[in-house]
């Protein structure tokens, strides 16, 4: 039986001796910053590329972005009736550049920060032979990264982490029993000829165990720096051995024994009184790796290790990242990579978003480019929504609630941007944000008349409440924020020539519908996208769900109602398929990556196959024109995407094929997600370039959650979408809407499943199991009953704080209904 207790040291020496040890292996070294292996506390990131000789170690830190500015926006408000009146008699290429045309004549130019590098902690090591036998590798569960050869016998290592505890890079590098080979330490910002090409200016230097380096942008108010202490133990042969001497701006240390090296990073200033406290700082630990690694481990692990799967076979988990690729280059998937992919997600989010800090953008934490790929910034219309889906199914609330926090830090400019733009209550998402500011600075149509993004966000802040059951944080985050999204919809909605409401203007996020009006197939503006409504829909059912409940707002609820009955109907097309936009005009574009119109069956749960099995099937047959049709417009996000959908369709052999296809696509050595396939082989979008993109490694962790686990309030459906390829597996601690912890271990070729659930809150469930059950054994923790739903369900009366367990034994296929 798998045990719930994530603090159970056996079961972690079990999986151990299963092979299931959480390593990422690699067979060679990084070239490029990309290829780099990843370590991180939350805020403060490391990437080691792994070369002998001359090593690098890139510093990240989450603050450190520039060249941001922003400006009041204009009131075009005062020419939304003019804008309404294009839209409604049809001219929307005009409407397209309407709302543009009057922000360029306003002279608004702004500039969203870019996410920019830190610094490069350089490694010149002395070599005496060729090197053997050379491993690089990241252990998930502990966070710690090594490099590994041998050298004339003798087994060389480097091993580094990213402090939790003490907010600093560790590093130790030891030749077993003997001398450290002869080493070179120097630290500047990070590619210092770019850095110089972008604004820098910058310093380094090298005084007695010190390394220190600064930098500043010229438009930047503040400056920041890094500093490194070199501790040299003396060498095996005796005391006095070690010598390291600073010139040049190196540390160069010879005769040692290991070397430790001690890191920090300030964000908020650069100048030389705070460069000296951090030295100051330095000073005060001792450079102890395996205590210091110790400290770290246990709250890493803790998080890491709250919840977890096994896929049975274990044939595979040894290999390289290179071999696995390879067979997976072939067609050749197991169960290997999938489940170090799913790892990778979890650990990648552990290491790049942690209470206190901002949310993990675009690339985590971890970037090299002074002008990274859309500004490395947070985009609210699918990529920082997708960031965090797996946080609360995976049992990590703490991971999620950056994202709480950054959101709730840019709500003045979103009220700015309600008023500034449509002369609204409440809050207008920008599409994207960095940290200086969330109003809409861009003025591209699709980032302009795009308003969903409040609401969809309202959605991760209300299934936190599910998840947790956190009352404090419904009644003073999560229901404020929603009203406030509704404030902004009762003023923003029209009524159409048939009772209904209008979303005037609209758009389907980057999407372009076709039809017969001018401008077919390029123009972002619309009218009543299927995802606004269903946005609205969501958003205003959940809270006048959560008011009635507790008895709040009742003449608010009243208002809400009535926004709610006048919503448009979903429709489907000709082809069945599920329309991406509710008016005549719009036809649907299956050549595109984006798939927001099926937000009523993911990332929402409105439709499922038993409450609207019409509209579910119309959900089907539009994601496979986009996955048929469409696939050379896909990227690695939206397979990921796609995915999730299928996993919500209860197809888990056409959800694992989106997951290989990214595999083959879009997945480099280290096992980073890229937005596009940089091989040009047809799978994806052929795009100029193909940059680093983490959000598809938190989505593909997301999908595999969702094929084993599926949960509304009052609702729990256990393997939905069960790849035929999984026949065995486990997973753990696995977390449920209503506060269910939910592990389960099944094998398909004997027909049997041992399931253990945990509520926090008594309540009444029905479970769902994806085949007929023939017989449940089960040890009194909960009441059992037979469900209308039939026999693939049972109804369990669950009580808060005791744990039940089922052993359950699944009819033959040839018996279900």
């Amino acid at each position: 039986m798998i045990s719930t207790d994530h603090e159970d040291p056996t079961k972690r020496e079990q999986e151990r001796r299963r092979g299931r040890d959480h390593l990422l292996v690699m067979a060679k070294p990084a070239v490029r910053w990309q290829d780099a292996l990843p370590s991180g506390n939350g805020a403060l990131g490391a990437m080691m590329y792994g070369s002998i000789a001359e090593d690098t170690i890139l510093i990240n830190h989450e603050a450190l972005w520039y060249g941001g500015t922003t400006k009041e926006p204009p009131d075009l408000s005062v020419h939304l009736p003019q804008l309404r009146e294009l839209l409604g008699s049809g001219k929307y290429a005009e409407a397209n550049r309407f709302f543009p045309d009057k922000m360029r004549e306003a002279n608004y130019k702004a500039a969203t920060s870019k996410y920019q590098p830190g610094f490069d902690l350089k490694l010149f090591t002395e070599t005496a032979g060729a090197f053997r036998a050379y491993r690089r590798s990241l252990d998930m569960e502990t966070g710690e990264l090594s490099v590994r050869w041998t050298e004339n016998g003798v087994r060389m290592e480097r091993r580094a982490f990213v402090s939790r505890p003490d907010d600093m890079v560790v590093l130790r590098i030891a030749a077993g029993e003997t001398l450290s080979p002869r080493t070179a330490l120097q630290l500047t910002v990070h590619d210092p000829a770019e850095a110089e090409s972008h604004g820098f200016a910058f310093g380094s230097d090298a005084a007695g165990d010190y390394l220190t380096a600064w930098g500043k942008h010229a438009d930047a108010a503040g400056s920041f720096c890094a500093v490194a202490r070199i501790v040299a133990s003396s060498g095996y042969a005796g005391p006095g051995q070690a010598v390291a001497a600073a010139e040049n701006g190196r540390i160069d240390v010879r005769g040692a024994g290991p070397i430790v090296v001690l890191l920090k990073v300030s964000a908020v200033s650069g100048e030389a009184d705070e460069r000296e406290r951090l030295k100051r700082e330095l000073a005060g630990i001792a450079a102890d790796y395996e205590t210091l690694l110790g400290r770290h481990a246990a709250e890493h692990r803790d998080l890491f290790m709250r919840a977890g799967l096994d896929l049975g076979d274990g044939e595979g988990r040894g290999e390289t990242n290179e071999r696995l690729l390879l067979d997976a280059y072939e067609g050749e998937i197991g169960t290997a990579l999938p489940e170090r992919m799913y790892d990778y997600g979890r650990y990648l989010l552990v290491a790049s978003s942690r209470p206190g800090g901002l949310p993990a953008n675009l690339q985590g934490i971890w970037n090299g480019d002074y002008q990274p790929a859309w500004s490395g910034a947070f985009f609210m219309n699918e990529n920082i929504q997708m960031n965090y889906w797996q946080a609360l199914t995976g049992n990590m609330p703490e991971a999620a609630r950056p994202l709480y926090d950054f959101v709730d830090s840019l709500l003045p400019d979103m009220r700015l941007n309600a008023r500034s733009f449509y002369g609204c209550r409440g809050i207008l998402s920008p599409l994207f944000a960095s940290p200086e500011s969330g109003r809409k600075k861009n003025v591209q149509p699709h980032v302009v008349y795009w308003t969903a993004g409040a609401g969809w966000l309202a959605q991760h802040y209300y299934d936190y409440w599910l998840y947790t059951g956190d009352e404090r944080f419904l009644e003073t985050r999560a229901i404020p924020f929603m009203k406030e999204v509704a404030a902004f919809y009762e003023d923003f909605l029209i009524e159409g020539p048939d009772g209904r409401w209008l979303f005037s203007p609209s758009n389907s996020p980057e999407n372009y519908a076709n039809g017969r009006f001018e401008g077919a197939g390029t123009l972002s503006v619309c009218v009543n996208a299927t995802m606004d409504a269903a946005v609205a829909k969501e958003l205003l059912g959940n809270l006048c769900r959560v008011c009635e409940e507790r008895g709040l707002e009742p003449d608010s609820v009243a208002r809400w109602r009535r926004l709610l009955e006048k919503l448009p109907d979903y429709e489907t097309n000709a082809d069945g398929a599920m329309k991406e936009w509710l008016h005549p005009d719009f036809e649907d574009n299956y050549h595109h990556r984006h798939l927001s119109h099926l937000y009523p069956l993911f990332p929402g749960f409105e439709i499922t196959g038993e409450t609207n099995p019409e509209l579910f099937e119309a959900c089907r047959i539009a994601v496979e024109k986009r996955l048929v049709v469409g696939l050379g417009q896909q990227t690695g996000w939206s397979l990921a995407h796609m995915a999730n959908l299928y996993a919500r369709l209860g197809d888990g052999d056409r959800a694992l094929e989106c997951l290989e296809l990214l595999a083959r696509s879009c997945l480099g050595d280290n096992l980073f997600t890229y937005h596009n396939d940089w091989r040009r082989q047809g799978v994806t979008l052929n795009a100029r370039r193909a940059p680093f993109q983490i959000d598809a490694n938190f989505g593909w962790t997301a999908a595999m959650q969702e094929m084993l686990l599926f949960s509304a309030p009052g609702r729990i459906k256990l393997l939905p979408a069960l790849p035929g390829k999984w026949e065995r597996g486990a997973f753990r601690n696995f977390r449920c809407r209503g506060g269910v912890a939910v592990s389960l271990r099944w094998d398909m070729r004997e027909g049997i499943a041992e399931l253990t659930m945990e509520a926090d809150r008594s309540q009444t469930v029905d479970v769902h199991f994806h085949r007929a059950i023939e017989t449940i054994e089960h040890d009194g923790g909960a009441r059992i009953a037979d469900s209308s739903r039939g026999r693939h369900c049972r109804t369990a009366e669950l009580t808060a704080g005791r744990k039940t367990t089922w052993t359950v034994r699944f009819a033959p296929y040839r018996n279900e209904p």
